[in-house]
């Protein structure tokens, strides 16, 4: 009986930690696209993430290079799906902006990131 609760055990210990690993949300995408460039200025950012996140505890933070804020109001869930975190943004201009964010997933693990897009000019 031993022998088969450890096996059950070692069997079972690889599927579990890759469940628990799992259970981040981890950035699968966003608009404008990460590294992108883009012809026309957005006027909000979305990223998509790998699991669903708790928009009170989560935030995207939009700036240009010289460090000034460009994002406008609280992240928000996308209507009907939790995975989508968006931010409005202010007008951009041509150039180069860093888009910062944290995410706490409904599972409460937090993550955070950060990525760039470029208006063209």
């Amino acid at each position: 009986m031993m022998r088969w609760v450890l096996g059950l055990a070692l069997s079972l210990g690889p599927m579990l930690a890759g469940h628990v690993a799992a259970a981040h949300a981890l950035l699968e995408s966003a608009v404008p696209p990460v590294g992108g460039t883009v012809a026309k200025a957005p006027t909000d950012v979305m990223i998509v993430f790998s699991e669903t996140v708790e928009p009170a505890f989560s935030s995207i933070v939009v700036t240009d290079a010289a460090g000034n804020r460009f994002d406008s109001g609280k992240a928000q869930t996308a209507a009907g799906d939790a995975k989508r975190l968006m931010i409005g943004v202010k007008p951009l201009q041509p150039g180069t902006y860093t888009v910062t964010w944290q995410a706490t997933s409904t599972d409460t693990h937090r993550t955070q990131g950060h990525f760039s897009f470029t208006v063209a000019r």
